[in-house]
């Protein structure tokens, strides 16, 4: 690192550094003092980003779980080898099959087992394709993410849309949920999970249902921004914590 008389461009001379020292001690006061040590102390909070250590779950279903294709090759993997270089890791804890209804009787298990700084909840597609109850589903995201803050954790909730075979108004309803729930708790929503591949066959397995490998850096890319938004939440509210118990900042 260059030294800070390099970076101005200018050489010192004792003059010079008579005339600061004359003026900081004309300006400088207890007042002075308390202000700098306020903005030293909050600016580097307002500038936290994802901390290196970060732990993200992510509970999902077949979307999830690289269904049909390889585990290395599904965006969750993906997501844990962009992160590794930030210290970041990686838990997949999806399941495929699974409901919101079955994550949530897991979830205070998971949450034991990996204590997570940031969970990624991508659950609801087979709610939905199984015609369940949005108000269902609304009430055990809910409880998901309820039990992720009480244990500490960032939460990034992303959407799913369904097709209309239960008609207009209840994929309207579930579309929905999400971005309100999103609301409602202040947490990172992520839309739609598939954004992007939904409308391209060419993306999908034979099943019409499932992302190929090919598709799933698409699908990393619509989750990675919220994550590390999630990520650096985390790490900004343990650095509040931390200068809120530090020595002489208590009240």
């Amino acid at each position: 690192m260059e030294s800070l008389n390099s970076q101005m461009n200018f050489a010192p001379d004792r003059a010079l550094s008579s005339r600061c020292l004359s003026w900081i001690a004309a300006v400088w006061s207890p007042a002075t003092a308390v202000l700098t040590v306020l903005l030293w102390v909050s600016f580097p909070l307002q500038a936290a980003g994802p901390a290196s250590g970060t732990r993200i779950m992510v509970s999902g279903d077949s979307l999830s779980a690289a269904y049909g294709i390889r585990e290395s090759e599904g965006w969750v993997s993906l997501l844990a080898q962009r992160v590794a270089s930030r210290g970041m890791t990686v838990t997949n804890a999806s399941i495929s099959g699974e409901t919101t209804n079955g994550a949530l009787s897991r979830m205070s298990t998971d949450l034991k087992r990996h204590k997570p700084d940031v969970v990624v909840i991508a659950l609801g597609a087979n709610d939905g394709l199984r015609g369940l109850p949005a108000a269902d589903v609304r009430k055990n995201l809910q409880a998901m993410i309820s039990a992720c803050k009480a244990a500490g954790a960032q939460v990034v909730l992303i959407g799913i849309q369904i097709p209309p075979n239960y008609g207009i108004d209840y994929a309207r309803q579930f579309r929905d949920l999400y971005a309100d729930l999103a609301r409602q708790n202040k947490v990172v929503l992520v839309p739609f999970l598939l954004e992007g591949i939904a409308e391209k066959l060419e993306f999908f397995q034979a099943d019409r249902l499932h992302p190929t490998a090919a598709a799933q850096p698409r699908i990393l890319e619509n989750v990675l921004p919220a994550v590390l938004t999630a990520a650096g939440r985390k790490a900004t509210g343990q650095a509040r914590s931390a200068a809120a118990t530090a020595p002489g900042m208590r009240q």
